[in-house]
């Protein structure tokens, strides 16, 4: 069996990294096409965007358009083929006579063609899976986006529909795991914005504690800096006890739990505490908001390590990504509950829109100082 070559055989191919295994899936099926056309019908649904190599999707599409020839003419008339060749050069240039030949002289099996055209389906869908985890990944950290939560769920609604659609296409098999190692979860953004929200949040629950007990959507793993989600279930522990909650008794609560030391001294604690501007509702719906965007980037990362294993079947990609989907849909959840408006009191004929909730004055208190990180 003569050694694969490429489409473009006159280039200079000598600094190109060696081909993946679907280019060898690729040109066993056209070699067995272009062999026995008939097998176009054995093959199951494939199009030539399925294909990774361009000038071999073009050419499929030209196997596929063309009628096909009479059985033993084809087996001593080249006729068929050229007309193949002619069909596809205006969109592939490159191909040529000798190339075909070589498809069919390195097919191994023509019989096999529904087998590797399965395997073209696979490597297109781990493909067209990792595509989307980058639009997501995109969405996520686009800090210029007008709506970026609105984007990013809209992503991740595509991307599950994707797999949905994927998990049709395959036989049901028991569904596994992969067993990639997962990359560590992209860093949280800890810019000032994003602490001066936390901050604020952690002051104006301090001043209005009451608010809290409605604000169950909010945990500490939301929050970008460890200590400010120390200091919310120092908060919420004074509050589910019933205890006076203030700058003090938060501070008294926080060195009950390990959080003073020698870089964090008692007035620190209190300072964090002392500015309330807004409401706690407000901030802490921004604050999941970030944790929203952080953890819809940290699935695309995971899916991508996914679909970068070749040693991952399409049943363990639809698993494992469904299984990191369902961790931002969760986040999901309680992020809904944060955004809705709050509910009215009032009969259902006289209700009225909840008026907004209420957010930061115009001129806010100057920013406090925060501890070193």
């Amino acid at each position: 069996m003569p050694h694969p070559t490429d489409a473009y055989e006159d280039d200079d191919l000598d600094d190109l990294p060696p081909p993946q295994p679907v280019h060898y899936a690729e040109q066993a099926l056209l070699g067995a096409l272009l062999l026995h056309p008939h097998r176009l019908t054995e093959i199951g649904t494939l199009n030539a965007e399925h294909f990774d190599n361009y000038a071999h999707g073009n050419l499929f599409a030209a196997i596929r358009s063309v009628p096909a020839p009479d059985p033993e003419q084809h087996l001593t008339d080249p006729a068929w083929l050229n007309t193949v060749l002619d069909s596809a050069r205006p969109e592939a240039p490159g191909l040529t006579a000798s190339y075909l030949h070589t498809l069919i002289q390195f097919c191994p099996w023509p019989k096999h063609a529904a087998t590797y055209a399965r395997m073209i389906r696979v490597d297109h869908a781990r493909r067209t899976l990792g595509a989307h985890a980058e639009r997501l990944a995109l969405a996520a950290t686009d800090a210029t986006l007008p709506n970026p939560v609105a984007t990013t769920l809209a992503q991740a609604d595509a991307l599950a529909r994707f797999l949905e659609n994927l998990a049709g296409q395959f036989a049901p098999h028991p569904g596994s795991l992969p067993r990639t190692p997962l990359p560590p979860e992209p860093p949280r953004d800890t810019g000032e914005d994003a602490l001066n929200e936390e901050q604020f949040l952690l002051a104006s629950a301090t001043a209005h504690p009451a608010e809290l007990k409605e604000m169950r959507w909010l945990l500490p793993e939301d929050f970008a800096l460890p200590l400010h989600a120390a200091l919310w279930q120092c908060l919420t522990a004074l509050t589910h006890r019933g205890d006076p909650v203030d700058p003090v008794t938060v501070m008294w609560e926080a060195q009950h739990r390990g959080l003073l030391n020698a870089n964090i001294a008692p007035a620190d604690l209190m300072a964090l505490t002392s500015t309330p501007v807004g409401s706690p509702e407000y901030w802490g719906e921004k604050v999941v908001e970030r944790a929203l965007l952080a953890r819809a980037h940290a699935v695309a990362s995971r899916i991508t390590a996914y679909t970068n294993d070749p040693a991952n079947t399409s049943h363990q990609l639809i698993t494992g990504s469904r299984r990191a989907l369902a961790d931002l849909h969760a986040l999901r959840t309680r992020w809904n509950h944060a955004s809705m408006p709050a509910p009215t009191t009032r009969p259902a004929r006289t209700r009225t829109p909840a008026p907004p909730r209420a957010g930061p004055p115009r001129t806010t208190a100057p920013p406090t100082s925060r501890i070193s990180r």
